[in-house]
């Protein structure tokens, strides 16, 4: 299996992996203008891109991924929530789906709370075992912090959603389960997060100060009394990732 993780503007981070022996890759939370990044990566490990994932609808960065999807020929995804609010057609994931990337498999992992829609990916290098490796957890887990629950509106309800899918999904994996987040420090998709691009589950179980609270109401109140300004041009961008 090969990984590698870009760096992006807006302190966002991208991702690209998959299966060198058998020529499969995917592309996760492309930023508009790193098009041309993966497509040379694609060649200089000789694989087709075969799926463009975004983990949810963005809202502080215009998505580069159905681009890159056009691009590779690869399939566009978003979650299957999102098909009553984008105006284009998508592949649809479904909590559940496993994606075969040659030797490597993708699971999806509904996690709302950040926004509704938001997924998180748990990958396996069937080579080495079954067991979960990393989870590429967009904007639901970050370094140090969680995503913020209000960018939808009704932060109350999203945040406990946001409880519910962190500590039913996401905190019930094994404790060395690498963590790879959607932004790093610098970014107002959460409050505090970390400069550095990975984690573990249990380093945060420890020293995330969101996940050491396993109260549901002293969570909700903490995630919504320290929320950043909204992103920047917010209805701009979301209206952009989801035009026709």
């Amino acid at each position: 299996m090969f990984f590698k993780q870009l760096s992006a503007k807006d302190s966002s981070l991208s991702y690209f992996l998959g299966c060198g022996t058998l020529g499969k890759s995917i592309a996760v939370d492309v930023v508009a203008g790193d098009e041309a990044w993966f497509i040379e990566e694609a060649k200089k490990a000789g694989v087709t891109i075969s799926h463009v994932i975004d983990t949810h609808v963005h809202a502080d960065h215009y998505s580069g991924g159905r681009k890159l999807a056009q691009m590779a020929g690869a399939v566009y995804c978003l979650h299957e929530s999102d098909a009553a609010l984008v105006k284009f057609p998508f592949h649809p994931l479904h909590d559940g789906d496993i994606i075969e990337v040659g030797n490597v498999a993708v699971k999806v992992m509904h996690t709302p709370g950040h926004t509704m829609d938001s997924t998180c990916l748990a990958v396996s290098d069937n080579r080495r075992a079954d067991q979960v490796w990393f989870v590429i957890t967009g904007d639901t887990l970050f370094v140090g912090s969680v995503g913020r629950p209000d960018l939808a509106g009704r932060e109350q309800e999203m945040a406990g959603k946001l409880f519910d899918s962190l500590h039913a999904r996401l905190l019930s994996l094994p404790d060395e389960t690498e963590i790879f987040p959607g932004h790093q420090a610098g970014s107002v998709c959460g409050a505090g997060i970390s400069g550095k691009p990975s984690s573990t589950i249990g380093f945060e179980k420890r020293f995330n100060p969101a996940l050491r609270l396993t109260d549901r109401n002293e969570f909700i109140k903490l995630v919504t009394g320290d929320i950043p300004p909204r992103p920047a041009e917010m209805d701009k961008m979301v209206a952009a990732n989801i035009a026709a």
